[in-house]
Protein backbone atom coordinates (compact mmCIF):
# COMPACT_ATOMS: atom_id res chain seq x y z
CA UNK A 1 0.00 0.00 0.00
CA UNK A 2 1.28 3.29 -1.00
CA UNK A 3 -0.38 6.31 0.96
CA UNK A 4 0.16 10.09 -0.48
CA UNK A 5 -0.82 13.63 1.35
CA UNK A 6 -2.87 15.48 -0.84
CA UNK A 7 -3.31 17.96 1.98
CA UNK A 8 -2.71 18.70 5.69
CA UNK A 9 -3.75 21.59 6.76
CA UNK A 10 -7.29 23.00 7.14
CA UNK A 11 -9.32 26.06 6.91
CA UNK A 12 -9.60 26.03 10.56
CA UNK A 13 -7.62 29.13 12.16
CA UNK A 14 -7.14 30.02 8.47
CA UNK A 15 -4.46 33.22 8.65
CA UNK A 16 -6.03 36.62 7.41
CA UNK A 17 -4.48 38.12 3.84
CA UNK A 18 -1.28 39.10 4.57
CA UNK A 19 -0.78 36.70 7.97
CA UNK A 20 3.47 37.28 8.21
CA UNK A 21 3.33 34.64 10.99
CA UNK A 22 6.34 32.54 10.88
CA UNK A 23 4.16 29.58 9.60
CA UNK A 24 2.65 31.93 6.61
CA UNK A 25 6.35 33.62 5.59
CA UNK A 26 8.12 30.04 6.28
CA UNK A 27 10.00 28.95 3.11
CA UNK A 28 10.09 25.34 4.30
CA UNK A 29 7.32 24.10 1.19
CA UNK A 30 6.30 21.84 4.65
CA UNK A 31 4.34 24.24 5.86
CA UNK A 32 2.57 25.16 2.70
CA UNK A 33 -1.10 23.09 4.40
CA UNK A 34 -3.61 22.70 1.19
CA UNK A 35 -6.52 21.39 2.96
CA UNK A 36 -6.69 17.64 4.40
CA UNK A 37 -6.75 14.67 1.74
CA UNK A 38 -5.04 11.75 0.94
CA UNK A 39 -4.91 8.96 -1.51
CA UNK A 40 -4.44 5.31 -1.60
CA UNK A 41 -2.89 2.80 -3.74
CA UNK A 42 -3.61 -0.50 -2.75
CA UNK A 43 -3.83 -3.88 -5.03
CA UNK A 44 -3.98 -1.38 -8.48
CA UNK A 45 -6.46 0.32 -7.16
CA UNK A 46 -6.69 4.24 -6.55
CA UNK A 47 -8.92 5.55 -3.75
CA UNK A 48 -9.11 9.56 -2.67
CA UNK A 49 -10.22 10.30 0.87
CA UNK A 50 -12.12 13.75 0.84
CA UNK A 51 -12.01 16.35 -2.34
CA UNK A 52 -11.59 19.29 -0.80
CA UNK A 53 -11.56 22.87 -2.16
CA UNK A 54 -7.70 22.23 -3.59
CA UNK A 55 -8.62 18.60 -4.87
CA UNK A 56 -7.69 19.65 -8.36
CA UNK A 57 -4.31 21.06 -7.87
CA UNK A 58 -3.38 18.27 -5.58
CA UNK A 59 -4.57 15.45 -8.39
CA UNK A 60 -2.37 17.75 -10.81
CA UNK A 61 0.62 17.75 -8.18
CA UNK A 62 1.01 14.19 -7.84
CA UNK A 63 -0.09 12.77 -11.64
CA UNK A 64 -2.64 10.98 -10.07
CA UNK A 65 -4.32 9.67 -13.63
CA UNK A 66 -6.67 7.12 -12.43
CA UNK A 67 -8.77 7.15 -9.43
CA UNK A 68 -11.54 4.40 -8.83
CA UNK A 69 -13.33 5.62 -6.03
CA UNK A 70 -13.71 8.58 -3.27
CA UNK A 71 -14.34 8.14 0.30
CA UNK A 72 -16.14 11.08 2.22
CA UNK A 73 -15.09 11.25 6.39
CA UNK A 74 -18.10 13.81 6.57
CA UNK A 75 -19.92 16.67 4.82
CA UNK A 76 -17.73 20.00 5.48
CA UNK A 77 -17.20 22.13 2.54
CA UNK A 78 -13.12 21.70 3.16
CA UNK A 79 -13.96 18.48 2.73
CA UNK A 80 -16.28 18.56 -0.03
CA UNK A 81 -16.11 21.31 -2.14
CA UNK A 82 -13.59 19.97 -5.05
CA UNK A 83 -15.91 16.69 -5.76
CA UNK A 84 -17.01 18.81 -9.19
CA UNK A 85 -13.12 18.18 -10.28
CA UNK A 86 -13.96 14.65 -10.89
CA UNK A 87 -15.08 14.99 -14.20
CA UNK A 88 -11.50 14.25 -16.08
CA UNK A 89 -11.50 11.08 -14.81
CA UNK A 90 -15.02 10.53 -15.92
CA UNK A 91 -13.92 11.48 -19.07
CA UNK A 92 -10.73 9.48 -19.25
CA UNK A 93 -11.80 6.33 -17.62
CA UNK A 94 -15.54 6.82 -19.30
CA UNK A 95 -17.25 5.66 -16.32
CA UNK A 96 -19.43 7.15 -13.22
CA UNK A 97 -17.15 7.69 -10.18
CA UNK A 98 -18.15 5.90 -7.25
CA UNK A 99 -18.27 8.33 -3.75
CA UNK A 100 -18.84 6.83 -0.49
CA UNK A 101 -20.37 8.52 2.51
CA UNK A 102 -23.03 8.70 5.74
CA UNK A 103 -26.53 9.51 4.57
CA UNK A 104 -26.00 12.91 5.76
CA UNK A 105 -23.25 13.30 3.75
CA UNK A 106 -24.91 11.87 0.31
CA UNK A 107 -27.70 14.53 1.01
CA UNK A 108 -25.75 17.16 1.47
CA UNK A 109 -23.25 16.21 -2.05
CA UNK A 110 -27.44 16.33 -3.63
CA UNK A 111 -27.96 19.26 -2.37
CA UNK A 112 -24.55 21.22 -2.66
CA UNK A 113 -24.33 19.50 -6.87
CA UNK A 114 -27.85 19.19 -7.31
CA UNK A 115 -26.61 19.38 -11.21
CA UNK A 116 -24.96 16.23 -11.34
CA UNK A 117 -28.48 14.37 -10.13
CA UNK A 118 -30.57 16.03 -12.35
CA UNK A 119 -32.39 13.59 -14.92
CA UNK A 120 -32.04 15.85 -17.71
CA UNK A 121 -28.01 16.77 -17.20
CA UNK A 122 -26.28 18.98 -18.54
CA UNK A 123 -23.30 17.90 -20.73
CA UNK A 124 -19.80 17.57 -19.11
CA UNK A 125 -21.08 17.19 -15.70
CA UNK A 126 -19.46 15.29 -13.20
CA UNK A 127 -20.97 11.50 -13.16
CA UNK A 128 -21.33 9.38 -9.73
CA UNK A 129 -22.48 6.19 -8.06
CA UNK A 130 -23.82 7.23 -4.32
CA UNK A 131 -23.08 4.77 -2.20
CA UNK A 132 -24.30 4.83 1.52
CA UNK A 133 -22.23 3.78 4.61
CA UNK A 134 -22.74 3.03 7.89
CA UNK A 135 -20.33 2.05 10.70
CA UNK A 136 -20.03 -1.25 9.28
CA UNK A 137 -17.11 -2.94 7.12
CA UNK A 138 -17.83 -2.19 3.47
CA UNK A 139 -15.96 -3.09 0.43
CA UNK A 140 -14.65 -0.63 -2.03
CA UNK A 141 -13.12 -2.02 -5.70
CA UNK A 142 -13.08 -5.22 -3.48
CA UNK A 143 -10.85 -3.42 -0.68
CA UNK A 144 -12.42 -3.79 2.97
CA UNK A 145 -12.98 -0.74 4.39
CA UNK A 146 -13.66 -0.63 8.60
CA UNK A 147 -14.69 2.77 9.57
CA UNK A 148 -13.87 4.58 12.86
CA UNK A 149 -16.61 6.73 14.32
CA UNK A 150 -15.33 9.70 15.83
CA UNK A 151 -17.09 13.14 17.24
CA UNK A 152 -16.39 16.22 15.68
CA UNK A 153 -18.08 18.40 18.45
CA UNK A 154 -21.65 16.76 18.15
CA UNK A 155 -20.86 15.67 14.62
CA UNK A 156 -20.45 11.95 13.96
CA UNK A 157 -17.15 12.09 11.19
CA UNK A 158 -15.91 8.41 9.86
CA UNK A 159 -12.27 7.71 9.70
CA UNK A 160 -10.99 4.67 7.90
CA UNK A 161 -9.04 1.38 8.66
CA UNK A 162 -7.39 -0.34 4.92
CA UNK A 163 -5.51 -2.62 6.13
CA UNK A 164 -2.75 -2.04 8.52
CA UNK A 165 -3.90 1.43 7.94
CA UNK A 166 -5.72 4.21 9.84
CA UNK A 167 -6.80 7.86 9.02
CA UNK A 168 -8.39 9.94 11.07
CA UNK A 169 -9.67 13.83 10.50
CA UNK A 170 -11.85 15.67 12.49
CA UNK A 171 -11.65 14.16 15.32
CA UNK A 172 -12.03 15.57 19.41
CA UNK A 173 -13.24 12.04 21.03
CA UNK A 174 -13.37 8.68 19.90
CA UNK A 175 -15.39 5.83 22.07
CA UNK A 176 -13.61 3.27 23.44
CA UNK A 177 -15.43 0.84 20.91
CA UNK A 178 -13.97 2.61 18.12
CA UNK A 179 -10.45 2.81 19.67
CA UNK A 180 -10.10 -0.97 19.53
CA UNK A 181 -10.95 -1.38 15.82
CA UNK A 182 -8.12 1.00 15.59
CA UNK A 183 -5.61 -0.78 17.83
CA UNK A 184 -3.18 -2.98 15.81
CA UNK A 185 -3.10 -0.34 12.96
CA UNK A 186 1.08 -0.41 11.52
CA UNK A 187 0.11 3.67 10.70
CA UNK A 188 -2.16 6.20 12.41
CA UNK A 189 -3.13 9.26 10.80
CA UNK A 190 -4.63 11.87 13.28
CA UNK A 191 -5.57 15.31 13.29
CA UNK A 192 -3.99 17.55 15.79
CA UNK A 193 -5.13 21.30 14.89
CA UNK A 194 -3.01 23.11 16.97
CA UNK A 195 -1.52 23.82 20.86
CA UNK A 196 -4.86 25.50 22.64
CA UNK A 197 -7.67 24.12 23.26
CA UNK A 198 -10.43 23.51 20.62
CA UNK A 199 -13.71 22.76 21.09
CA UNK A 200 -14.13 20.44 18.24
CA UNK A 201 -10.81 19.09 17.28
CA UNK A 202 -7.69 17.48 19.00
CA UNK A 203 -5.09 19.72 20.20
CA UNK A 204 -1.33 18.74 19.95
CA UNK A 205 -0.73 17.11 23.14
CA UNK A 206 -4.56 15.27 22.98
CA UNK A 207 -3.18 14.03 19.41
CA UNK A 208 -0.37 12.71 21.32
CA UNK A 209 -1.86 11.12 24.41
CA UNK A 210 -4.57 9.27 22.23
CA UNK A 211 -1.56 7.72 19.87
CA UNK A 212 -0.31 6.40 22.85
CA UNK A 213 -3.30 4.79 23.93
CA UNK A 214 -3.12 3.64 20.53
CA UNK A 215 0.24 2.27 19.90
CA UNK A 216 0.60 2.21 16.27
CA UNK A 217 4.27 1.90 15.14
CA UNK A 218 3.72 5.03 13.57
CA UNK A 219 2.03 8.04 13.77
CA UNK A 220 1.40 10.89 11.60
CA UNK A 221 -0.56 14.02 12.44
CA UNK A 222 -2.37 15.68 9.91
CA UNK A 223 -5.46 18.60 9.70
CA UNK A 224 -2.81 20.96 11.15
CA UNK A 225 -3.35 25.15 11.52
CA UNK A 226 -1.28 27.45 11.22
CA UNK A 227 -1.63 27.85 14.64
CA UNK A 228 0.78 24.78 15.10
CA UNK A 229 3.25 26.23 14.40
CA UNK A 230 6.06 25.43 11.91
CA UNK A 231 6.99 21.97 10.65
CA UNK A 232 10.70 21.89 12.17
CA UNK A 233 9.60 23.33 15.58
CA UNK A 234 7.07 21.10 15.97
CA UNK A 235 8.51 17.89 14.65
CA UNK A 236 11.87 17.96 17.06
CA UNK A 237 9.99 17.92 20.23
CA UNK A 238 7.59 14.94 18.90
CA UNK A 239 8.00 11.29 19.97
CA UNK A 240 10.26 9.21 17.84
CA UNK A 241 7.52 7.07 16.62
CA UNK A 242 5.21 10.72 15.91
CA UNK A 243 5.77 12.96 12.60
CA UNK A 244 4.06 15.66 11.55
CA UNK A 245 2.80 14.97 7.72
CA UNK A 246 3.33 17.69 5.14
CA UNK A 247 1.78 17.71 1.89
CA UNK A 248 3.31 15.03 -0.71
CA UNK A 249 4.17 13.19 1.71
CA UNK A 250 4.44 9.75 0.59
CA UNK A 251 4.57 6.47 3.01
CA UNK A 252 4.66 2.54 1.90
CA UNK A 253 3.00 -0.26 4.45
CA UNK A 254 4.08 -3.80 3.86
Amino acid sequence: MKVTFLGTGTSQGVPVIGCDCLVCSSLDFRDKRTRSAIHLEIDGKSLVVDTGPDFRIQMLREKINKLDAVLFTHEHKDHTAGLDDIRPYNFSQKKDMPIFGSRKVLNQIKREYSYIFDEVKYPGVPSVVPNEITNNPFSVEEIIVTPIEVMHYRLPVFGFRFQDFTYITDAKHIERKEIEKIKGSKVLVLNALQKSHHISHLTLNEAIQLTEIIQPKVAYFTHVSHKLGTHQEIEKDLPAHIRLAYDGLKIHID
